[in-house]
């Protein structure tokens, strides 16, 4: 019977000491898809490129009517009718791009409007000025004069307005009575943006899917909050003020949330317990609720003075109240 083979050993040169190896990082998680889209929306071409960009869409715009032109005239040498229709199919787009155009133009217009009430609203209460309080109001109620959810604080407005003779609290008084159930509004939007670009985040593993969702989300719920507050961008009135919103908050340092945020966010230690892909939507919802408030501060046609500005962690806390829970269950599962 042979006998088994005696182990191998070897004399170690130099003993480690695991005490000396460095601790495992333990950060939090940093909120990437909206820091990624913050990026994006801050990118602008250089001077050369926007100028190639406008000198290929002429030549393209142009090359396209010289086209649409000899298409209509052959048609009509061919055949009358063809032509005709042809033509007359070349006025409906032409017409369909100037309503398109027209459009634009116009939601710029409002975005600016709401921005010269907002200004107006800022000289006024800090010159104290009792006239140029009584133009703010009057411009805010002709803004709100055709929807029915300001019908009310209208009235109230109307009946109190002719007590009032200070400007101050005029101007309260309006945003009070005018801008409490727009607020309303605004924070559902914004909750329902946080929740989906958190859900995604955490539940969906494709690669770029949550900065798309990120991107996506922010901009229909800033364009949802600027036709709340009467703006009602357009396409290229709502990626101006994305970007608007975007400069705001990269210029102030408020695209990342502290520590004690994130805590209160997450009910205190319940997200270090969690896994990092869950840790990562909760703070892409607190970053977009950021945004949302953000874009409140901006469409707003007066500033947060009589009303409480909303408190991004109570909004995600709201938001992500279901998603947390869940969350808590499996762990203690």
């Amino acid at each position: 019977m042979s006998r088994p083979p005696k182990p191998f050993t070897q004399e170690m040169e130099e003993v480690v000491d695991p005490s000396l190896a460095p601790p495992v990082p333990d950060s939090l998680p940093e909120g990437q898809a909206m820091q990624a889209v913050a990026a994006l929306s801050q990118k602008r071409g250089s001077a050369l490129g926007r100028f190639a960009v406008w000198a290929f869409g002429a030549l393209f715009t142009f090359t396209l009517s010289v086209a649409a032109y000899d298409f209509v005239v052959g048609l009509l040498a061919r055949n009358v009718v063809l032509g005709w229709a042809a033509f007359a199919l070349v006025a409906v787009a032409v017409l369909a791009a100037l309503v398109l155009a027209l459009r634009e133009w116009g939601a710029f217009l409002r975005l600016g409007r709401l921005d010269s009430l907002r200004a107006r609203a800022v000289d006024a209460r800090a010159a104290a000025d009792l006239k140029a309080a009584r133009r703010v109001v009057s411009g805010l109620v002709s803004l709100y004069a055709a929807r029915g959810d300001t019908a009310w604080g209208r009235a109230r407005l109307a009946e109190r307005e002719g007590e009032v003779m200070d400007a101050d609290a005029l101007l309260a008084l309006a945003e009070r009575e005018l801008l409490t159930t727009l607020d309303a509004e605004a924070r559902l939007v914004i909750e329902a943006a946080a929740r989906q670009v958190a859900t995604v985040t955490a539940l969906v593993p494709l690669a770029l899917a949550d900065v798309a969702t990120a991107a996506v989300a922010n901009l229909r719920m800033i364009r949802r909050i600027a036709e709340i507050y009467g703006g009602r961008s357009g396409s290229f009135g709502s990626l101006k003020l994305l970007r608007r919103v975007f400069g705001t908050l990269v210029a102030a340092g408020a695209m990342a949330l502290t520590d004690d945020m994130i805590g209160s966010v997450a009910g205190g230690g319940v997200l270090s317990k969690l896994s990092r892909r869950f840790g990562e939507g909760v703070v892409n919802g607190a970053l977009t609720a950021r945004v949302g408030v953000a874009a409140m501060e901006l469409c707003r046609p007066m500033p947060f003075v009589a009303l409480e500005r909303p408190a991004v962690s109570s909004l995600v806390s709201r938001a992500l109240a279901g998603l947390v829970s869940r969350g808590e269950r499996r762990q203690s599962d």
